[in-house]
């Protein structure tokens, strides 16, 4: 058509991605009910040595095309154990969402700004007040989930380096402590040693992150008001 004709090779590249992304996401909410930890694992642990780059790449294609996250995390630690599990889970994570904060900085969004709504202009002002701090505080206190969070924030004018950088660091206290949950969840159903002193030790955590986020929440709303 004249419409298809006039259109420049960039418009027709970003209607591409644009399409593949939208096709990614409709194919995960259909699949979504039938993909599980077990599966996941199930699949993964038959791929011998390449088990790790596999699964680095599934967990950052499932962010960008919104599976959950806490599904992934868990595979990787009942997969590779608490230290291993935590290493590439926290890779995936950040590949993932420096692929979904690109595409939506330049290829969707408009997209993006219309499903994240009103969330993402506190969002981007608080980016423009804190910089690389606002996007500290939203990985250890998440203001949204994962997915959609990692899109919004491509919508901000935070620096691509500052964003991998701040989110990798930030990303570790949750990444490790729901691998380690997932490991000490394997090895309750296991029947391994020392399993309640695991779990024990594995409701620490989730406890220390949990508390540790309020406590950032409630330091930065005393500051903001007493500004």
């Amino acid at each position: 058509s004249a419409a298809a004709t006039a259109m420049s090779p960039e418009k027709r590249r970003r209607l591409v991605a644009l399409s593949i992304l939208l096709g990614g996401v409709a194919a995960a909410i259909i699949w979504r009910d039938r993909i599980s930890v077990d599966t996941l694992t199930g699949w993964v642990a038959q791929l011998g040595w390449q088990a790790p780059l596999v699964f680095v790449l599934v967990y950052a294609i499932s962010a960008v095309f919104l599976m959950p996250g806490l599904l992934l995390t868990f595979a990787g630690g009942v997969l590779f154990g608490p230290l291993y599990g935590s290493v590439y889970n926290l890779t995936g994570a950040t590949l993932g969402a420096t692929l979904a904060f690109l595409t939506a900085r330049y290829i969707a969004h408009d997209w993006v700004a219309e499903h994240t709504g009103k969330r993402a202009g506190r969002l981007i002002a608080g980016v423009e007040r804190e910089g690389w701090r606002f996007v500290a505080l939203t990985r250890l206190v998440p203001v949204l989930p994962f997915n959609l969070l990692n899109y919004a924030l491509g919508l901000t004018n935070i620096r691509l380096t500052h964003y991998i950088v701040t989110s990798f660091i930030f990303m570790i206290p949750s990444c490790a402590a729901y691998t380690y949950l997932a490991y000490a969840g394997r090895e309750v159903a296991g029947g391994g040693e020392d399993v309640i002193k695991k779990v024990l030790l594995a409701i620490a955590v989730i406890a220390s992150v949990a508390f540790g986020s309020r406590i950032l929440m409630r330091i930065r709303q005393n500051r903001t008001n007493a500004q």
